[in-house]
């Protein structure tokens, strides 16, 4: 078995692997670590919980220990772009694990929280700014940072960046940094426009791959239980809570008003929730993912601004309350479970209206997902939006408890072989 030792990391590297308890290489860091050890530029693609932050980290800290560049005012040596203020956290805290023992600063920048401290901090410069786009152009702007010292870029969860609209601001972000530059793209889905990204920002990059994209982790048991409406899914939901009363539940919802009357309805029924969302300050946004972390609330309700920043080992269940409108998301956000070697379980409830979106995610996985239970209603079209602030129908949080005629009765899912 390869181990870290054997990929030729530095000794301090090494140490901080040890004292984090990592034991060995995953794939992804065995394919992605000797190629940018060597200097290639690299696009990574692997299942979310792969250990993907490993496998670009720790070689981007290696090369950084070896220039020995001293921190410049106002500088990063390194910059790493992630979508969400979640992921920037989550990367920055594997990252403050590999730094142990070293000289090495590590600093985030993401909205929600104040940018004159942000600045402050950047102040004597940094050497790996981990950095949502729009935060660091709102620095940028105000001077409050260059660019010009960083000779390494990552890209991480880059088909999300295009989801969220970000190609805008890398294609600002991106002539800014120094020469030459070493670029790390790494995703867990291929979209089309992913390959755009590739021929703009990386030069001949090592294409490592340790799964088809659009694929779940194994260990990852899917299934669909149909439902009428919302009520019908609010009632699911609570079912599905109720018999598996140990471990965590992620919720997620298409809508922020969804998840938040969805969240406030569990709370009413007596079930410890919180929620995540874009109207939550990051303050909020980071107590309810500590309440949900520690076990205080076993239920966190989110949007998919959570799809790509959780890593909880503890997460059993991840249930779709709304199936996404973007099909690749749906890998995202079950593969918030089955962390760490861990098994899960991944519920959606499917209404008429999305039967659609299901065969979207259903081409892009290559697998139709089992029926867990319900009688397919028929396929309607999904209700349009009303303007830019109004709600899209069938995207509340289902606190509606009536009872609802014509549910299919549950079928119980087989158990696991041991």
């Amino acid at each position: 078995m390869t181990e870290f030792s054997d990929l030729g990391l530095a000794p301090k590297l090494l140490d901080a692997i040890k004292a984090a308890g990592y034991t060995a290489p995953t794939p992804i860091q065995l394919k992605a670590i000797p190629p940018v050890l060597e200097g290639h530029d690299v696009m990574g693609l692997a299942q979310t919980g792969t250990g993907k932050t490993a496998a670009f980290g720790l070689p981007l800290i290696h090369q950084l220990l070896h220039k020995h560049d001293k921190r410049q005012p106002k500088t990063a040596r390194a910059l790493i772009l992630a979508p969400t203020r979640e992921l920037v956290n989550q990367i920055a805290e594997n990252l403050l694990l590999y730094v142990k023992g070293t000289h090495m600063k590590v600093t985030t920048v993401v909205g929600g929280v104040s940018i004159n401290r942000q600045a402050n901090a950047l102040a004597k410069g940094t050497d790996i700014l981990v950095a949502t786009p729009g935060r660091l152009i709102d620095l940028m702007d105000r001077g409050a940072v260059r660019l010009d010292a960083a000779t390494f870029l990552v890209l991480d969860e880059a088909d999300h960046m295009l989801d969220m609209g970000f190609i805008h601001a890398l294609r600002r972000i991106a002539p800014k940094l120094g020469h030459p530059r070493q670029t790390m793209l790494f995703s867990a889905t291929m979209p089309k426009q992913m390959e755009e990204i590739a021929g703009a920002y990386l030069h001949n990059p090592v294409r490592v791959q340790v799964s088809a994209p659009g694929k779940a982790a194994d260990k990852i048991t899917q299934g669909v239980h149909w439902a009428d409406d919302k009520a019908d899914k609010t009632r699911l939901l609570k079912s599905y809570l109720d018999d598996a009363p140990e471990g965590l539940a992620l919720v997620f919802a298409r809508t922020k008003h969804g998840a938040e009357r969805l969240m406030k309805h569990l709370v009413a029924q007596g079930y410890g929730a919180v929620s995540i969302h874009g109207n939550k300050s990051q303050g909020q946004r980071e107590r309810a993912l500590k309440a949900f972390r520690e076990g205080d609330a076993r239920i966190l309700v989110a949007t998919d601004v959570a799809a790509r920043g959780i890593d909880i080992p503890g997460v059993s269940h991840v249930y779709n309350f709304d199936l996404p409108e973007v099909a690749e998301n749906y890998v995202h956000r079950i593969g918030r479970t089955a962390r760490a070697g861990a098994d899960g379980d991944a519920i959606a409830f499917v209404t008429g209206e999305e039967i659609g979106l299901l065969k979207q995610i259903e081409k892009v996985m290559k697998t139709a997902i089992p029926v867990l239970g319900g009688t397919r209603p028929a396929e309607t079209e999904p209700a349009k939006r009303q303007g830019r602030g109004g709600r899209r129908a069938g995207s509340g949080g289902g606190a509606n408890t009536a009872k609802t005629q014509g549910a299919g009765k549950r079928r119980r899912r087989p158990r696991r072989a041991a």
